[in-house]
Order: C-alpha cells, then sequence, then structure tokens
C-alpha cells in the first residue's frame, strides 16, 4: 500500500496544481498569456507521469525506480506551484522581472524556431572548443606526465596560463582572430585545454612504477607502456578533468556568444535581456540548464562504460 501511494504522489501535486492555476485568477497586475501554457504543460507532464506508472506494474526494476523518483518529482511540481503562486496569482516580486509562468512556456511555443536555431548553434561552437580544447590538453598532459624535460619547459607554463580565466582574454583574443565565432572557438579550447592537461598530467605521474616496471619485465617497448599501461591507469584522473573541462566550457560558451555571436542560447539571453523580455530570459536559461545537465549526464554514462570498475563511485 505505501508503495502504491509513493507513486501517486506526482499525480497529486499535479492535479493540486492544476486545481490553484485555474481557481485562482492571476494578479492583474501581471500581463496575461494568450493561452494557459502552463496548464498544458502540467497536462503532458501527468500524460507521461500516467505512462510510467502503468510500465511501472509491468517491469518490477522500473517500478523500484520510479518509487524512488516519485517523491522528488512530486516535490518539483510543488516548487513550480509554489513559484506560479508567489509570481503569478499574487505577484509577490516586481512583474517585470519575474512574470508568470504561463508567459514563460509561451516562449517555448512562439519562439521555439529561434531556439532550437540557437541550440543548434550553440552545440556546434561547444563541439568544435571543446574537441580541440580536449585534444591539444591530452596531448599536453600525456606529454608532461611521460617527458620529464618536456614538463620542466611546459609545466610553468600551464601553471601561469591556465588558471586565468578564458573569457579575460577577450580583448586580445577579438583583435587577433578575424571573427567573433574563431575567437568564440579559441576560448572554448582555453577553457577545456587546462583542466584536461592539469589531469591527465597528474594522473600519468601518480602511476605506480611497478606498472611500468611489470611491463618493461614482459617485453613492453616505450610506446606500449604509454598507451596499454599509463593512459589506461591515468583514466580516472583524466575523467575528472574532462567534467571540470566541461563545466568550465559552459561557463565560457555563454560569455563568448555575447560578445559578438550572431547566434546561440548566449546571444539570446543578451538579446532578450537588453529588450527587458525576461520571460524569454527564463526560458533560455531553462534551455540552458537541459543542455548543460544532457551533455555531463552523457560524460558520467561514457565513464560507466569505459571505468566498469568505478562505476557508481562519482555519481551524477
Amino acid at each position: 500500500m505505501k508503495k502504491h501511494i509513493i507513486r501517486l504522489l506526482p499525480i497529486l501535486s499535479i492535479g493540486l496544481a492544476v486545481l490553484l492555476h485555474n481557481e485562482i485568477p492571476n494578479s492583474t497586475l501581471q500581463p496575461q498569456a494568450e493561452k494557459p501554457y502552463f496548464t498544458y504543460f502540467l497536462e503532458i507532464l501527468l500524460g507521461l507521469y500516467i505512462i510510467c506508472v502503468v510500465v511501472s506494474y509491468v517491469s518490477k526494476a522500473f517500478g523500484e525506480w520510479l518509487i524512488t523518483k516519485a517523491p522528488l518529482w512530486a516535490g518539483a511540481v510543488l516548487l513550480l506551484n509554489i513559484i506560479n503562486l508567489a509570481f503569478s496569482k499574487y505577484a509577490m516580486l516586481p512583474v517585470l522581472y519575474f512574470p508568470c509562468l504561463d508567459r514563460v512556456f509561451e516562449v517555448f511555443v512562439t519562439d521555439y524556431k529561434l531556439l532550437w536555431e540557437c541550440i543548434r548553434s550553440s552545440f556546434r561552437l561547444l563541439a568544435w572548443g571543446w574537441l580541440w580544447g580536449a585534444g591539444l590538453g591530452f596531448i599536453t598532459g600525456v606529454g608532461i606526465g611521460f617527458n620529464k624535460k618536456l614538463s620542466y619547459w611546459v609545466s610553468p607554463f600551464t601553471k601561469v596560463i591556465g588558471p586565468i580565466p578564458p573569457t579575460s582574454w577577450s580583448p586580445l583574443v577579438l583583435s587577433l582572430f578575424t571573427t567573433s565565432y574563431h575567437a568564440a572557438i579559441f576560448m572554448i579550447a582555453l577553457a577545456v585545454w587546462f583542466p584536461i592537461t592539469l589531469m591527465t598530467s597528474s594522473g600519468i605521474q601518480n602511476v605506480q612504477n611497478s606498472y611500468f616496471e611489470a611491463a618493461s619485465t614482459l617485453g613492453a617497448k616505450k610506446y606500449y607502456r604509454i598507451v596499454h599501461v599509463g593512459i589506461p591507469a591515468a583514466m580516472p584522473h583524466i575523467f575528472l578533468g574532462v567534467f571540470y573541462a566541461t563545466c568550465s566550457s559552459f561557463v565560457t560558451l555563454v560569455t563568448a556568444e555575447m560578445l559578438g555571436c550572431k547566434s546561440g542560447i548566449g546571444w539570446y539571453l543578451n538579446w532578450v535581456k537588453s529588450m527587458m523580455l525576461y520571460s524569454k530570459v527564463y526560458a533560455g536559461l531553462i534551455v540552458l540548464a537541459g543542455i548543460c545537465t544532457f551533455v555531463l549526464t552523457l560524460i558520467f554514462k561514457m565513464k560507466d562504460k569505459i571505468l566498469v570498475w568505478q562505476k557508481g563511485m562519482i555519481k551524477w
């Protein structure tokens, strides 16, 4: 019986939100949306969750997972309900900066083409910058980790350049590159390069010498020891570097897109903020949060596949 009640918690929370949203009129201070988009959103959530409940009675594993997540989802809807009451119904905060949720969700209907184009642009920019930074960072980290002479000359450079926020280079970078798009790629690559370089070299330098000695005893050459011993043993450190680098790349992405790019989520946020359209600002922030969550979740899924022995040690 307790499990059945837990399964119903999100349904009750959504029902309460729909009831209060429809029965309590919006504040006269709030500009109204054309349609009750928040209600539509709640109805979609309700439909999806009912499907999950039906599947949970068929699949025992999915049912156990649903029971662990149901209170969290119910709490999330309750939080939305509280925000809706505070902003939409009673206008407890300035309506210019805190629009009703109907207007926020309206943006996903009216601006979906522009938002989709901005998402594509941001992903493309992030991918180019991330790949360049990760590739150079990995090569630099491996070189520093295995070559003492290279470490002697390059490590001080990385320690001086790396900690400087990548966006601090924007005045110089914008004058060096012909387009702001290439400048943004450079800043994102710089943001990714330092964490991966640092964690890769640190991971390799912390590998036990007995591993390399055992490989040498068995006849392994230097190249084999690097590729098949050193790098695999350093993978936990490398993935930590990838995590830190990805988080840093998001910050740099948004800032770089505000410096002259003509598309992207950062550009969109800057554009709508300049016109005081805060409902679109919140919609852009929701999209940005979704992108960050998706990319980081994908990274941790890859980590769990590659580092099977560390699965569950660092959770996301």
